[in-house]
């Protein structure tokens, strides 16, 4: 495959990606009537995406209209408490590389003009009124003094005293840290720093970005790690910061005990409570995150979702619950590829009861004085904007209908397939689908098709009922695709996602990674190609990123010929080597159950690059040179013994893109990304001549 040649696919890829959007944050007006929402537009000519925000009424009484022109693109939007303004941040930098980012201030109704109320050097994020509508809080990084010089050559070296120092997406965070900064909404005065590294105890992390106003607009109630050893115990808690109204420094007050991972707090309206995500044992992952209540007067916590085994941090990205004004709570939550809104008792009495139901996702919303407004999206239809009322639901805004017109996504078959060796407290059965071309049906084995075989990342995530441009260019280039959640994921009991925890993990051993997840892949494939005619099971290939790509190097040593051509894509090959280089290093051994050092041996048994001698398919590697989530040299480790042992191999690596190019990286290089794996496992999957 040449680095210049035009590729086949790039006609069918720029129609699924120019123009695709997705739709964000959502912010419902505090008197209910009108809803901000965030669009993302890909623009494949000018290699971006165009973010603008969107105002709607929720009776549908005026036709959604953009509030902003999305270039350079607007995020974050926060009504003021009288839903005249709305705030949001914006970024004037044009150069990715300039971090510069500015909060707004815009009359809704007009008249007036827009204004920037701050400009940072480096992001800012989270603007929230405070009720009274004095004041703005927002978070924002502070640079080290080191940033002022231009040139590395001229900057002071890192002194690091921490494990977590990068973060994927970001690079160094440890020198710029995120503090809570307020400043007065009408734009007079200088930002308050609510969280200064000077007021910080020793050892604390300085890293302040989640935060609740209470209603009496005195303080704030931040989620932080703010004790020393926050990096080995991996706890968090709920503080309490109040500013000093004479100028001087904010007091802040420890609210839980230090011993739960807390975030996303919500402050009761009545100011008595507050509600979170988190969970008990922060040194056990996964768990099922669950939706907890903290009384302020008496300083008990309780967990309110125990009712409903399934976590309510969700893959699409988790949302602060929301207080209703009976009291009661909103929060999603994941179930079995599926994501949906769900009301929970705040002393957690009854389990918590579905607001929307079906087979599609929720991916974001928000409520406020009785009215919902959610994003719902399915797999042959991107977000839609949407009031649910009741039992009845009103669209609002089809961002997507233009894509949908133009490209006609398809849909796909849900089955499910029983697990080898069913794990204690789950059903045992694997949630699985299967995906053909346009106008094909998999029971037809008249033309039996070639198959691309998808695994997910995390562990801990899903596939979900939601559209998946992965799967539909696959579809669209002429194969069947294969997805399935097998055990070690999220959307289904506590028990299922820790069945693959290390078998010397000290509260919940399973088997390990690459045990009863790759066994129940397997019995994924061995399935659909026995129920569905379509598969020709002579022309199977399977491709996988990050834990996927894990899976998909194992795989490649383990398919017992099932396979003709694997893609690992920015995987973990060697866990021992990821353990002490990712941005997450040493957060594996909550997972494995052993660290690094006194048990190399452990990560090293289930790391698949020793394996490499047995691989006897074409592997086509892809990664990119700036992933510190599974760094590059994963990717090299791997290349570098499959070419010394002669096995057939091709690596593509991806200059300035994070771990994230597949879902959020230049859209050139989205569009190549697709050219080089559909082209490969064309050519990998043709039909041999008999």
């Amino acid at each position: 495959m040449s680095e210049t040649a035009p590729s086949p696919f790039t006609d069918l890829v720029s129609r699924l990606l120019d123009g695709q959007v997705s739709t964000g944050q959502v912010a419902v007006s505090p008197d209910g009537t009108r809803v901000a929402f965030t669009t993302s537009r890909v623009d494949l000519e000018a290699n971006t995406y165009r973010r603008q925000i969107w105002i709607a009424s929720t009776d549908g009484s005026s036709a959604p209209t953009p509030l902003t022109a999305g270039d350079p693109g607007e995020t974050s939007p926060a009504w003021s408490p009288d839903g005249r303004h709305l705030a949001f941040v914006s970024r004037r930098g044009g150069d990715p590389s300039d971090r510069r980012a500015s909060l707004h201030v815009i009359p809704v109704d007009g008249p007036g003009e827009v204004r920037c109320l701050v400009e940072r050097p480096d992001s800012l994020s989270a603007p929230a009124w405070s009720p009274d509508g004095r004041m703005i809080a927002y978070a924002a990084r502070v640079p080290h003094d080191r940033y002022s010089k231009s040139s590395d050559a001229d900057r002071e070296p890192r002194r690091v005293d921490s494990y977590y120092t990068r973060l994927n997406g970001e690079g160094w965070v440890y020198d710029r840290p995120n503090h809570l900064f307020a400043i007065a909404a009408d734009g007079t005065g200088s930002p308050i720093d609510l969280t200064p590294e000077s007021e910080l105890p020793e050892g604390g992390a300085p890293d302040h970005s989640d935060f609740s106003w209470s209603p009496d607009s005195l303080s704030l109630v931040v989620a932080a790690s703010r004790h020393a050893g926050w990096d080995v115990d991996l706890s968090s808690d709920l503080y309490r910061v109040t500013p000093n109204p004479a100028g001087g420094s904010a007091s802040v007050e420890r609210l839980t005990e230090g011993t739960a991972n807390i975030a996303l707090p919500a402050v009761s309206p009545d100011g008595s409570r507050v509600a979170f995500l988190g969970n008990d044992d922060p040194l056990t992952y996964p768990q099922n995150v669950r939706v907890g209540v903290l009384d302020l007067g008496s300083g008990s916590r309780q967990w309110v979702s125990e009712g409903l085994d399934r976590t309510f941090e969700v893959t699409s990205g988790a949302i602060r619950p929301v207080w209703t004004d009976t009291g009661q709570l909103l929060a999603s939550a994941e179930d079995r590829g599926t994501c949906h809104l769900f009301r929970l008792d705040a002393d957690g009495s009854t389990p918590p009861a579905p607001v929307t139901s079906g087979r599609r996702c929720v991916s974001a919303w928000d409520h406020r004085a009785g009215t919902t407004v959610v994003v719902v999206s399915g797999v042959d239809r991107p977000g839609r904007v949407m009031v649910v009322d009741g039992g009845s639901e009103r669209v609002l805004l089809d961002p997507a209908s233009a894509l949908v017109d133009r490209i006609a996504p398809v849909g796909w078959t849900h089955f499910t397939v029983p697990c080898p060796d069913p794990t204690p407290g789950t059903d045992g059965e694997i949630d699985a689908w299967i995906m053909c071309p346009a106008g094909v049906d998999p029971s037809d084995g008249s033309s039996p098709l070639p198959v691309i075989v998808n695994v997910h990342g995390g562990p801990h995530t899903q596939y979900s009922e939601t559209f998946f441009d992965e799967a539909q260019a696959q579809a669209a280039a002429g194969f069947v695709v294969v997805m399935s959640n097998p055990r070690g994921g999220s959307g289904r009991e506590q028990a299922w996602g820790q069945a693959i925890l290390g078998p010397k993990h000290p509260v919940a051993p399973g088997t390990g990674w690459g045990v009863a997840d790759l066994n129940d892949v397997i019995a994924v494939i061995d399935a659909a190609l026995d129920r569905f005619p379509v598969c020709d099971r002579n022309r199977v290939g399977m491709q996988g990123g990050s834990y996927g790509g894990y899976m998909a190097t194992l795989l490649a040593s383990r398919h017992a010929g099932r396979l003709r051509a694997i893609c690992s894509e920015r995987a973990v090959n060697n866990l021992l080597t990821e353990e002490w280089s990712s941005d997450i290093g040493t957060m594996f051994r909550v997972e494995h159950g052993v660290d690094p050092v006194t048990d190399p041996e452990e990560y090293l048994r289930m790391s698949p690059v020793r394996f490499a001698a047995d691989i006897d398919v074409p592997m086509l590697i892809v990664h990119s040179e700036d992933d510190i989530r599974c760094p590059i040299s994963q990717a090299e480790e791997l290349f570098i013994t499959l070419r010394w042992l002669g096995k057939p191999v091709e690596f593509w690596r991806f200059p300035g893109e994070t771990h994230e190019l597949s879902r959020s990286g230049s859209p050139f290089h989205r569009r190549r990304r697709f050219e080089i794996i559909l082209e490969w496992f064309t050519e990998r999957l043709a039909a041999r001549e008999v």
